[in-house]
């Protein structure tokens, strides 16, 4: 990591988390479905990109791969980056999964008295900063309306809350993942 990029509440992020506690409650056609997962989620520092001349962004890619405890297989992969706007304090993330769904979040953090950084971010379908695109399938099916993301670390420790809010089988139904870390790289 270049030492003279202000990465802000994300130089906590980097390096290569694992975890063997996360739970996925996911919409099933009568109900839902708890899924026990174990994951790895790796943070690298990208550096920084500058736009139109008047916003520097710093910005750290992220890679996560989720494997269900019950079979070892792969259940969601995640690409994206967190970017972190130091002159607005403002905390972004980009979401891709290979459902056809992308979304851009934007929040803010904080720093706890006992030392944690928390990161909050949240997008809508409606939202006019903060959107969603998905395809026409999902949008017809499957439709994801908004998004919120929790992410507290604390040292070598992670632990994330995400929800996902869905239009699916006719009823809305709140996806969550919730997941904790140890830096095992980095």
């Amino acid at each position: 990591m270049d030492a003279e990029i202000d990465y802000g509440p994300l130089a906590g992020l980097i390096g290569t988390w694992k975890g063997e506690e996360g739970l996925d409650v996911a919409p099933e056609p009568d109900g839902q479905e708890e899924n026990p997962f174990f994951e790895t989620l790796t943070f690298e520092a990208a550096g920084t990109v500058t736009n139109a001349e008047r916003q520097t962004l710093a910005v750290v890619r992220y890679h996560q791969v989720v494997r269900r405890k019950a079979d070892g297989e792969v259940f969601h992969d995640q690409v994206g980056y967190w970017m972190w706007d130091a002159e607005r304090g403002l905390v972004m993330q980009s979401v891709a999964i290979p459902r056809a769904v992308c979304l851009l979040a934007g929040g803010r953090f904080e720093i706890t008295p006992e030392g944690a950084t928390v990161i909050e971010v949240r997008a809508a379908l409606d939202d006019a900063d903060w959107g969603i695109v998905q395809s026409p399938f999902m949008r017809e099916q499957a439709r994801t309306v908004a998004f919120e993301h929790r992410v507290t670390v604390h040292g070598d420790r992670l632990h994330y809350r995400e929800t996902t809010h869905l239009a699916i089988y006719g009823r809305r139904f709140e996806h969550t993942d919730e997941s904790r870390l140890r830096r095992v790289s980095g």
